[in-house]
């Protein structure tokens, strides 16, 4: 399914996962960034210094974080997460959203009696891995392979948060 479709079925979803979540311990967490006119000074771009202060369209979520409790069956959801999603739009990746995304979500966490988090990256997307490793996040054994018209390994990485 591709177009508008698509795009009404992703919506309605997005909805659904907010407004009702299938558990009070599953929740999505987003970062937004404030739009600035810049259009004036060429240094800042458009709209000179007035742009620090000046909103264009307000604001617009940049990034986000989403955690249940853990479904993997060797793990104990009563005291493991998961990190569902992280995601920074790349337009606006190195301006702290992914840290802050990520020590939000370890928070809720910890209040809500988690002592450890796990996610899964493929296993060939080094930024991400990176950026886990060096929040303390590491790899454990478990892996998995999808099947998108050829094998894409995963990983499942983890942190002790208590």
């Amino acid at each position: 399914m591709t177009g508008a479709a698509a795009e009404k079925m992703w919506l309605r979803q997005w909805d659904e996962a907010i407004v009702a979540p299938p558990t009070p311990m599953h929740r999505v967490l987003v970062a937004v960034e404030t739009i600035l006119d810049t259009e004036g000074f060429p240094a800042l771009g458009k709209g000179g210094s007035a742009a620090l202060t000046t909103p264009r369209g307000g604001e617009r979520v940049v990034g986000l974080a989403s955690h249940a409790p853990a479904e993997d069956p060797d793990l104990d959801p009563s005291v493991v997460a998961e990190m569902l999603t992280l995601l920074v739009d790349p337009d606006f990746v190195r301006r702290g959203h992914g840290s802050r995304l990520l020590n939000a979500t370890v928070d809720h966490l910890r209040e809500d009696g988690f002592r450890q988090i796990v996610t899964w990256a493929f296993a060939d997307n080094y930024a991400v891995l990176g950026f886990l490793e060096s929040a303390g996040w590491g790899e454990d054994t478990a892996e998995r392979v999808l099947d998108m018209g050829r094998p894409i390994r995963m990983v499942r990485l983890t942190t002790d948060i208590s």
